[in-house]
């Protein structure tokens, strides 16, 4: 298409990144005056609302166990999403979204606020003049999960004739596969598990799903996705952040639970499923559910040989000194939970035989990278390694996903000048450059999916149950001792690339990439 062509104003890069339209609906929010609602969840609706994308009649409703008005609540959403948005607030889309909110004070073990919240979702309808939609979001403690979803069913608010119903329920996904089975059970003796969107924030990320397009929509990737040409898989999730105030939280939980089990895990399976029959939600999650049942429950003799935890002591970190793990407040004297965990896994099936998947996630490490690095076999044959030839490496596709979403090809090229000198270097996309745009929250993603009726990136009831098959024995191996050393768990110093016994779980001459 020619410059000329293009009309004023609009962007060629960005067909195509239109939002499907959603039914009218009504999201309430459950923990509405928490954490992560004022961070993600508001600031993705006011995201979506300032892209056009809720549909003409939404309406919110908070419900959280402090007492307030309504006009209170709606001071304290346009406080959160001025200072958490990723744009600054247009006054008019902010007003839009906000000038009919409501707000249902009380404990959510109360009768009384489910029959308020049913009044008040019903009078949304009289004054619209039209059936809803309805969309539950539990956004509070997962002890709360259970005691939410069945006061719904007990209040007949898990059906309304003529409408859909969805509940959405944040992570952690029950702390044991014991729970886990349980926690479905319940939320199943209520909702269909067509109802339920189990969320996973890391699956709404842009290259989370960019991994099924580079795989399945370009031929030069999917020929080589197979055990004879790739070589190993690292996926690494890092923070430089220590634990802040979520001690009460993160000392029950430890890196597996809060990463490895639930975010890591999904990343795997998108980087080693087979290519499903269509890109409907049954075919792709089936998929997914096909390589966690490839990969084998640890026995007890296996884990110590597959899996590495460690805790970090004080250090140097961002230009400062910071304690230790021990020394955060909140922390229990002497606790083993573990800030750092390291798996090698594999998935046993024709196409993955034979190759490693190395999984490792940490605070208070180096740096804050999220990334995906699928390292191909070398070269049978370079002839040119004796000439002065500089850190010629294997190929690399490496796929990040924060801070920066982006994609990057290592390949090896020729230094320019008479000799013949090979130097990897590389290929780059990121989607800000290429789509002249910044990529959407993945919580804005994932909403709207959820509000549509599309389960494609949410976790199905057997995949849960499947990751933490393979998460629990490793738990619990981990529960029964203090650590591979005397005296505790290994330790790295905060600021590090994570603590040396990672090391033993490589196989052949594989190295971490460094952090």
């Amino acid at each position: 298409m020619s410059v000329a062509a293009v009309s004023e104003g609009e962007n060629p890069l960005v067909e195509g990144l239109e939002r499907l339209p959603v039914a009218p609906t009504t999201l309430v929010i459950f923990g509405a005056t928490g954490d992560l609602a004022k961070r993600k969840l508001l600031p993705a609706l006011y995201n979506l609302a300032h892209e056009g994308a809720l549909p003409e009649r939404f309406h919110l409703v908070g419900v959280s166990r402090k007492e307030k008005e309504h006009e209170d609540y709606r001071a304290e959403c346009e406080q959160a999403i001025g200072q958490f948005s990723r744009r600054k607030p247009d006054e008019d889309v902010l007003k839009g979204l906000l000038e009919d909110i409501k707000y249902v004070p009380g404990e959510f073990d109360e009768d009384s606020v489910y029959t308020e919240l049913e009044r008040v979702l019903d009078g949304f309808e009289k004054n619209a003049g039209e059936k809803l939609n309805r969309a539950f979001y539990l956004s509070t403690a997962p002890n709360f999960f259970p005691v939410i979803v069945e006061k719904l069913g007990e209040h007949g608010l898990a059906q309304h004739e003529g409408t859909e119903v969805r509940v959405i329920i944040e992570k952690p996904f029950g702390t044991s596969l014991q729970e886990a089975l349980e926690l479905n059970r319940r939320v199943l003796d209520v909702f269909e598990e067509a109802q339920v969107f189990r969320i996973d924030h890391y699956l709404g990320k842009e290259t989370v799903q960019n991994m099924m397009a580079f795989r399945f929509a370009n031929g030069m990737f999917e020929p080589l996705w197979n055990r004879n040409y790739i070589d190993h898989v690292q996926i690494t999730a890092a923070e430089d952040i220590g634990i802040g105030s979520r001690a009460g939280y993160y000392d029950h939980a430890g890196a597996l639970r809060d990463l490895i089990q639930n975010h890591m895990l999904q990343l795997l399976c998108h980087v080693a499923m087979e290519p499903p029959v269509s890109f409907t939600a049954e075919e792709v999650r089936n998929e997914k559910v096909k390589v966690l049942h490839a990969i084998h429950e640890p026995t007890l003799q296996e884990i110590p040989e597959i899996a590495v935890r460690a805790q970090y002591a004080a250090g140097h970190s961002g230009g400062e000194d910071v304690p230790g793990y021990l020394e955060e407040e909140g922390v229990r004297p002497g606790s083993t939970t573990e800030t750092f965990a390291a798996l090698r896994l594999e998935v046993d099936n024709w196409r993955w035989a034979g190759v490693p998947f190395y999984l490792r996630a940490g605070k208070r490490l180096a740096r804050k990278i999220t990334e995906i690095a699928v390292t191909l076999k070398p070269v049978p044959h370079l002839a040119f390694s004796q000439d002065g030839s500089l850190g010629v490496k294997p190929n690399q596709l490496v796929l990040t996903l924060q801070p920066n979403e982006g994609v990057t090809l290592q390949l090896g090229a020729k230094i320019p000048g008479s000799r013949m000198r090979i130097r990897s270097v590389n290929m780059e996309f990121l989607y800000g450059t290429s789509f002249m745009s910044q990529s959407p929250e993945a919580y804005e993603r994932l909403i709207m999916d959820a509000m549509r009726g599309d389960p494609t990136l949410f976790t199905r009831n057997d995949e849960v149950e499947a990751q933490w098959r393979i998460c629990d024995p490793i738990l619990q191996a981990w529960s029964q001792t203090p650590g591979p050393r005397a005296g505790g768990l290994p330790q790295y110093k905060a600021g590090s690339h994570g603590p040396s016994e990672a090391d033993d779980l490589l196989l052949d001459d594989h190295h971490w990439r460094a952090i």
